[in-house]
């Protein structure tokens, strides 16, 4: 009895045809142990498409059933519809139009020990890529001898390149004036004496701009030489510059300006006037002693250049001495260098020193300074007693100050009398300096025993001298 039509794939996986369609299908003869044998191995199964497949060529012949097979019916016609035909495979899905970078990407093997360590010198110049820095980092977590390579390495970079200053160089604002007044003179000139104090109190306002409140209130330490011993005295940012504004008011005083401490100040004497000062405030000073320091300064620059030639040699009261207008302006600046060194120390800043001109005047003032300074130490007992006095103005024991470096020169210092005369063929002594380390002595920064580069002569005379030269510096 011949049953309804049923559907067969036409290849089966063992590779045997298809019955045809209505009657018992019933496997032909094959070979024995043929599917051991690899060359019998069906071909895989291929995906059908959606079109129409092309002819095949038929497999080779079988040995025919032993059984009468029914009449074949016609193949029924193929269905144009593929969902109509449950037979037939959806079709494959559209590949996408282009693949990504990351599909593409073949990740790598991980870098080795040895590439990471070749990578360290880069690394520590920062030449590396960012995938590098990213793998060299990672690694220094993980191995203690590359991570104190690392470190050695990063120091030395520091030795090759060393640090500097984001402040306009010293000089760079000499000569943007020098060619401006070159182009059209001033109506009004600064006076010579008077430039290294505009330049060096516009270097440290350049410095407090961009102070935050903690920075204004970082700790300083101010040093001098006082009485063959160092002093210090710890304050704040804002109490040095609250120093400054105070001392610069005995200038002010001078040129008939108004005092900054007030009618009530006590005179002369910048270590009482200091004291007065940070005593009177029942708070510590702030940013806010900026403004006023900034405008007496200038007002102190104004004053001078409308003043005229005469106004040079008007004297400034300091207490115990007085100076001259003229060497009071370089002695603020080289306060204002001073301590604006002492705050960039603070607060970890570099700060230069100042150019070589305004450098070689402070050095000079002080050089003048030194016979009065060490005829004071010998009145009070602290110096060697003059060993030959001689008149006013004659030649007499004399020792010779070379200072090297930017701003130096030679002095000629006479050691008996500060009226008598320095003269070549009586130097005693020799003393050589670097000009910073020089202005530090002076600063009281540094004691007389560090000072001295090279000496030669009078031992005692040198001694003499070079506390002489400490001396000059006070609160």
């Amino acid at each position: 009895m011949t049953g309804p039509a049923e559907e067969f794939p036409e290849d089966f996986p063992d590779g045997y045809q298809r019955p045809v369609s209505g009657s018992a299908w019933i496997p032909g003869p094959r070979g024995p142990a043929d599917d051991l044998d690899p060359r019998h191995a069906p071909d895989p199964l291929p995906r059908e498409s959606p079109e129409p497949a092309p002819d095949r060529t038929p497999p080779p012949a079988r040995e025919p059933s032993r059984l009468p097979l029914p009449e074949q019916s016609p193949p029924s016609e193929p269905s144009a519809d593929p969902s109509a035909d449950p037979s037939s495979e959806p079709p494959p899905p559209e590949p996408s139009a282009e693949p990504s970078a990351e599909d593409l990407a073949v990740p790598g093997p991980p870098p080795t020990h040895a590439l990471l360590k070749s990578l360290l010198g880069a690394w520590a110049l920062a030449a590396c890529s960012a995938e590098e820095t990213r793998a060299v980092e990672d690694h220094l977590t993980e191995c203690a001898p590359c991570a104190e390579e690392a470190l050695r390495l990063r120091d030395a970079v520091g030795l090759l390149q060393p640090e500097e200053t984001l402040d306009l160089k010293p000089l760079l604002r000499s000569r943007v004036l020098e060619d401006c007044l070159g182009r059209r003179p001033a109506r009004i000139p600064v006076p010579t004496w008077a430039t290294p104090y505009d330049t060096e109190t516009a270097r440290l306002d350049a410095l407090l701009r961009d102070f935050g409140d903690a920075e204004w209130h970082t700790p300083v330490l101010l040093k001098w030489f006082e009485e063959e011993r160092r002093k210090t005295r710890r304050t704040t940012v804002a109490g040095v510059i609250g120093h400054l504004l105070t001392v610069d008011g005995l200038v002010a005083a001078a040129l008939g300006l108004d005092d900054p401490l007030g009618p009530q100040a006590p005179p002369g004497d910048p270590t009482d006037r200091t004291e007065h000062f940070w005593n009177s405030h029942p708070h510590p000073t702030t940013r806010q002693v900026r403004e006023p320091w900034r405008e007496q300064g200038h007002t102190l620059i104004r004053t001078v250049s409308f003043a005229g030639r005469g106004v040079a040699e008007l004297a400034v009261d300091y207490g115990h001495f007085a100076l001259p207008l003229a060497d009071a302006f370089l002695e603020r600046a080289f306060e204002c260098w001073v301590h604006a060194w002492d705050i960039a120390e603070a607060v970890d800043y570099p700060y230069e020193a100042p150019s070589a001109p305004h450098l070689h005047q402070m050095i000079d003032l002080a050089a003048r300074l030194l016979p009065g300074a060490l005829a004071e130490r010998r009145r009070a007992g602290l110096a060697a007693p003059a060993r030959g006095l001689v008149a006013a103005g004659a030649p007499g024991r004399t020792l010779h100050l070379e200072i090297e470096g930017a701003g130096g020169g030679g002095w000629d210092i006479a050691l008996d009398s500060p009226a008598a005369k320095p003269s070549a063929e009586h130097t005693v002594a020799h003393v050589a300096l670097e000009g910073t380390e020089f202005c530090q002595l002076a600063a009281g920064h540094i004691s007389p025993e560090e000072a001295a580069a090279g000496q030669h002569g009078d031992r005692e005379a040198i001694r003499d001298v070079l506390f002489a030269a400490a001396s000059l510096s006070r609160l």
